[in-house]
């Protein structure tokens, strides 16, 4: 295959929006990825992406995917296994042994939710169980709800719900590691139970989650009724392929600049697989176009 300007390696919403900003500024591209849409292809209703109320995120990607084929960007449906810096050019290889060649690359291969792995969770994903109380916080107002975690995007979780939900269980590991003030707005609300030193054995409903059965480490044993659980336990980059290229923080994560340029120059990252805070679409679609002008901007300073 001849020389492309630019690979974009994952095609969730920092991907795809990276895709449509460099076929538009004239690059020659390939998107590679296993499959189209990231996270948000398994995510209920969305309602925070402006211009939509309300939009199912299967909907959404459907409607960026067009986008894409407007544009006809070439999308391989692979996944990467390794990238190979060789003088100002990158060699990047597919699980099936095919080979691409560019003057740059975009990472955006995001990252996946850390999960439980009980019984329940899977059966009840987007029908009570859910990882992201910004995406889904509203949808449970009135109800009363349990989140597990112990650090601070617990805590954030817990500090979203109590402006829907009357009863909020909180479910901790350990300890509770939340920062003083976060733990403090916490138990002065009225609404929380905290169960430190309990894990969740597993999760229980018929068409929707209704309850969870909990354990302590003296095996005392609970069941809590709940119209929902928001697991908050950390998210895990997805980077297996990078470990060894670019430069990884203490969560694994990509280190990027504001130009989301990584460690290796001419290697580009944008969305959840990086540093970058709030790991939400939009926030990642933004973070997708930064990183194609950046790119563009690169590559036509080496041509």
């Amino acid at each position: 295959m001849s020389l492309l300007d630019l690979i974009i390696i994952g095609a969730g919403p920092a991907g795809m929006t990276a895709a449509i900003y460099a076929k538009r500024k004239g690059l020659s591209l390939v998107l590679i990825s296993d499959s189209v849409g990231g996270q948000i292809i398994r995510t209920g209703d969305v309602e925070n992406y402006p211009g939509y109320e309300k939009i199912a995120g299967p909907q959404l990607v459907a409607v960026i995917k067009k986008q894409m084929e407007g544009l006809k960007i070439e999308t391989t449906l692979s996944r990467v296994s390794k990238i190979e810096p060789e003088d100002d050019t990158f060699n990047v290889m597919t699980v099936e042994g095919r080979s691409f060649t560019a003057r740059a690359i975009i990472i955006a291969t995001g990252s996946h939710w850390r999960e439980l792995n009980v019984p329940g969770e899977e059966e009840f994903k987007n029908k009570g169980v859910s990882y992201c109380t910004t995406c889904d916080g509203p949808l449970f107002s009135g109800m009363a709800v349990a989140v597990v975690g112990g650090g601070n995007s617990a805590a954030e979780a817990v500090t979203d719900l109590l402006n829907y939900c009357p009863k909020i269980y909180l479910i901790v590991r350990s300890t509770l590691k939340a920062d003083e003030m976060a733990v403090e707005r916490i138990e002065a609300s009225g609404k929380v139970a905290i169960f430190t030193g309990y894990n969740v054995e597993k999760i229980t409903g018929k068409d929707f989650v209704e309850s969870i059965d909990i354990v302590s480490g003296a095996s005392e044993h609970k069941t809590l009724s709940v119209g929902g659980i928001f697991i908050e336990i950390g998210q895990v980059p997805n980077v297996s392929f990078v470990k060894g290229v670019v430069k990884l923080n203490q969560r694994g994560e990509i280190e990027t600049d504001d130009y989301c340029k990584t460690s290796v120059t001419g290697i580009f990252a944008c969305g959840d697989v990086t540093d970058v805070p709030q790991k939400q679409i939009i926030v990642a679609a933004g973070e997708g176009a930064k990183a194609a002008m950046s790119a563009f901007s690169y590559i036509k300073n080496q041509t």
